[in-house]
Parts: structure tokens; C-alpha cells; sequence
């Protein structure tokens, strides 16, 4: 019996759909810092399936579709999901993707559980938030800014 999940997937992964898939993955590798695992090639030879990965983290995708009922943010009014990712050093994250023209939505700040954390848009809408632990909080004393 194959191992489950197969080696080299975490048990989770989200799924993304955009309407060009190989520009989202140059995008996301220059700003994000993601690298292309693999990508599978479709009818008339568009990719229909792609991951990337950024350390022990896979993000699967595939094309927007009107078909498959898939949408890209592009097509959605407003966020209708986020992902929350962990990084090494994520000042130097949100240089580099600032850099790379991602448009960053929420500046970088320390938050009350311990992460530091920034969050932008990528080349379709896609929602990412980058964090780094940088004190651990115990649930106990988790208590959030009064306004």
C-alpha cells in the first residue's frame, strides 16, 4: 500500500485556481519565493494542474474555469479566502515581494500571539498572509489589543 499522504505532501494543501497559471508561478517564485514542482499540461497544451513549493509547503492549482465552476480572485468581488504562511525572515520577505510589485495590503507588525506578520495580494488576487514566530504566547495569556 503507497504511503498517505504520498511523500513530499503535507496533509493539507490548499488548492488555487488562476487564469494563467505558468505567469502565477514566475510571479509567485519572484515575489514569494516559491520554486515550480511540477506542472501538468492540458488539452491544446495549457497547464491544467501545477505546484509550487516554498520549504515544507505545497500549493496546488489550477486553471479558472467556467466549466469547472473555478474562479481566480479576479473574477470574485472581494477576499473569499487567505493563506497564512510561515517564513524565515519575513522583513526580508516583504522587501522582496514589495519589490517584485506584490501589493501589500497590510504592513509588516508585530501581533498580539506572538507572530510578526505582512499581508499582500498576488498577480490575481490570491490573499497571502507571511508570518515569523517571534514569541510564543500561551493560550492563557492570548488576549487581544482593546480598541
Amino acid at each position: 500500500m503507497p504511503k498517505n499522504p504520498p511523500e513530499g505532501m503535507p496533509r493539507v494543501s490548499p488548492y488555487l485556481f488562476y487564469r494563467d497559471i505558468p505567469a502565477a508561478l514566475e510571479w509567485l517564485h519572484k515575489a514569494f519565493g516559491f520554486r515550480t514542482r511540477m506542472t501538468v499540461p492540458g488539452p491544446e497544451g495549457k497547464v491544467m494542474h501545477a505546484e509550487a513549493t516554498l520549504a515544507d509547503g505545497v500549493v496546488m492549482m489550477g486553471p479558472a474555469s467556467d466549466e469547472q465552476e473555478t474562479r481566480s480572485p479576479r473574477d470574485l468581488p472581494g477576499v473569499n479566502q487567505s493563506l497564512y504562511v510561515y517564513v524565515d525572515d519575513v522583513d526580508a520577505h516583504c522587501r522582496r515581494a514589495r519589490a517584485a510589485g506584490a501589493r501589500v495590503t497590510q504592513e509588516l507588525q508585530d501581533m498580539f500571539w506572538g507572530d510578526r506578520i505582512y499581508s499582500a495580494r498576488d498577480c490575481e488576487g490570491h490573499h497571502w498572509t507571511f508570518a515569523q514566530c517571534v514569541k510564543r504566547v500561551p493560550p492563557e495569556e492570548l488576549h487581544p489589543p482593546r480598541a
